[in-house]
């Protein structure tokens, strides 16, 4: 026989455990092109601070949201087990009918967000109620074995060999051999407890400070619609059976609608369970915080443009509403937009961003001159200003800073004039220019929004609305203006409120004698039936309208929607800008050219 055969055989050589070392090349990366080269580690700095900005404002945002759900499961908890915890007769009592307290979590379809929702809960139970927390998934639980091991290895903090596992009622915990069993759980936390309770009074008030004396388990099944019903079944069966044994809490988390539990229960399984509500905030009010607090606001000198931001939103509605991966793809368009553009360095606070345009090298002053938006600006400018602007560095730079500072303020006033707008304009019938705000953001900054038929759709449907509508936006908007860090709006504020107390000294009757006779005028119209008269009453109609003068409340309603459409539309302004910005009023569309966006906001 030939030794040849050896040569073809098959192996395999498994990696080795040791951690690969992580190449130190990040910084370097920035500067691979070599045409932006320089200040390559500037614009990794700055990129990985502004993201660390924003990761944080972001962790903020996601703990408010969940912070009332997470308050609401806690509280049921200790409700379940308060009786277990003082050890009265009551909880015999209650638990006579082998009921485990258990909470159906609703979190939506949005699974990928789900294993945050879980460490966050898995965290707060444990600072709160007990460090006994196992967290299961269906891909682990294939059979009730498999389940009690990963329940037991969690819990006891430890590693259990499956592969070892000859006996079904065994597995192999710590070198000793364990039945893998209720009662062996049981024992475990008896011996635990007692522990916890023999300890010095110093050790146990400062473990009581976090946790109760005798603390619940707490099971938490993270995607129970794909765990196997005769897995669940067996569970809550034994579980059931030393209830008033085991303080035990089954959490279940829900991707679609509680009646899953009954569709895929029988009915003497789930009646072993007392079950209760939990609705999570929807993945879609979830965005909509996230767009309000991370990209309508000034705080963050990073600006989405309106592809970039549409095509994520479009993945989040269209694909997996997941909010994790919006901010993934928001991550990703910050690195490269720092990894492609080389004036980057200018996307920072405007205090950080007017001292380094003082430190901008003549190349960098060139690539400044190249944007065709400068060249535009150039182009508007008197003839001995061109010539400085194009070979004076120092007279650029300070074009710059000018320029900076007002597109920072263009970005407050955006914002506050774009809330303004939306107070008007999401209460419309069939919503025009959207109902959430994010809409609203995305129509500015595809086109100007002014010259769109939605925008004029919404004047239209604006001029007719009613004296109590009016007032209560008229107040939104003065609380938006009031709040706001934009310049330039004590006089708006005195207008809004201007129009207010014009609005309280008119008389209900004569603000509504308008409808009176429009109602009086449609009775008359039902009395027609022929239709050479119908049509001879509606031109009469049409005709006394156009002669008859406006109510005092018409004419108030007007100018309010007039001053309004004012605020929106661009005014005529001395100021030019090297950005698209600045050009425009507060209201203006945030549209990001690409010549735009290598200034470092995109």
């Amino acid at each position: 026989m030939s030794t040849c055969s050896v040569s073809k055989g098959c192996f395999v050589f498994k990696p080795s455990p040791k951690k690969r070392r992580v190449s130190q090349k990040t910084a370097v990366c920035f500067g691979e092109r070599e045409d932006d080269s320089e200040d390559a580690n500037l614009r990794f700095v700055t990129c990985q601070s502004l993201w660390n900005e924003i990761k944080s404002a972001t962790e903020q945002i996601q703990e408010d949201l969940n912070q009332q759900f997470f308050d609401n499961l806690v509280s049921f908890l200790r409700r379940s087990h308060s009786e277990f915890q003082e050890k009265t007769t009551e909880w015999t009592c209650q638990m006579k009918s082998r009921e485990i307290p258990t909470a159906a979590l609703v979190l939506g379809v949005n699974v990928t967000d789900h294993d945050l929702t879980f460490r966050s809960l898995s965290e707060v139970l444990q600072n709160t109620i007990t460090p006994y927390i196992a967290l299961l998934e269906a891909k682990d639980c294939p059979g009730i074995k498999n389940l009690m091991q990963k329940l037991m290895g969690q819990l006891m903090n430890c590693y259990v060999d499956v592969d070892s596992l000859e006996d079904e009622d065994c597995v192999q915990v710590s070198q000793n051999r364990i039945r893998c069993s209720m009662s062996s759980l049981i024992n475990w936390y008896n011996s635990v407890t007692k522990k916890t309770d023999s300890e010095t009074p110093r050790k146990k008030r400062t473990s009581s400070s976090r946790h109760w004396q005798s603390p619940p388990v707490v099971v938490v099944f993270k995607d129970m619609e794909s765990f196997s019903t005769e897995v669940l079944q067996d569970f809550i069966v034994i579980s059931s059976q030393h209830i008033h044994e085991l303080p035990l809490i089954l959490i279940f988390g829900i991707a679609t609608s509680p009646m899953i539990i009954h569709s895929s229960l029988p009915h003497s399984v789930s009646s072993l369970l007392c079950i209760e509500l939990f609705q999570s905030l929807s993945s879609k009010e979830h965005l909509s915080t996230i767009i309000d607090k991370l990209l309508l606001t000034a705080q963050f000198p990073f600006k989405l443009g309106e592809k970039v931001l549409q095509v994520l939103i479009n993945i989040f509605l269209y694909h997996d509403f997941s909010v994790q991966n919006f901010i993934k793809g928001f991550q990703l368009s910050v690195v490269e937009h720092f990894y492609t553009q080389p004036l980057s360095i200018l996307c920072c606070q405007l205090v950080d961003a007017k001292n380094r345009v003082n430190s901008l090298s003549h190349n960098q002053c060139e690539n400044i001159r190249r944007l065709p938006s400068f060249r535009r600006y150039v182009e508007s400018q008197a003839s001995e200003k061109q010539i400085a602007l194009l070979t004076t560095d120092s007279y650029l730079k300070e074009i710059i800073q000018k320029l900076l500072e007002d597109l920072h303020v263009y970005h407050e006033n955006y914002v506050s004039v774009l809330r303004c707008l939306h107070v008007f304009t999401s209460s419309l019938p069939k919503y025009p220019l959207g109902k959430q705000i994010r809409e609203l953001h995305c129509a500015c900054l595809e086109n100007q929004v002014w010259e769109t038929e939605e925008y004029e759709s919404s004047l239209q449907l604006a001029r007719m609305l009613n004296k109590s509508d009016l007032v209560t936006m008229l107040q939104q908007c003065v609380e938006i203006f009031v709040s706001s860090s934009g310049k330039e709006f004590d006089k708006t504020v005195e207008k809004l409120k201007e129009f207010l107390t014009q609005f309280q000294k008119l008389e209900e009757g004569e603000a509504f004698q308008e409808q009176d006779v429009s109602v009086s005028s449609q009775k008359e119209l039902q009395k027609k039936t022929d239709l050479y008269h119908l049509q001879k009453t509606l031109l009469e109609l049409k005709e006394s309208r156009r002669s008859k003068k406006l109510t005092k409340f018409e004419m108030l309603r007007f100018e309010v929607v007039d001053y309004i459409d004012s605020l929106v539309r661009p005014q005529d302004s001395a100021r030019d800008s090297v950005f698209q910005h600045s050009q425009r009023s507060p209201g203006a569309p945030q549209r990001c050219p690409e010549d735009c966006a290598s200034y470092g906001f995109k």
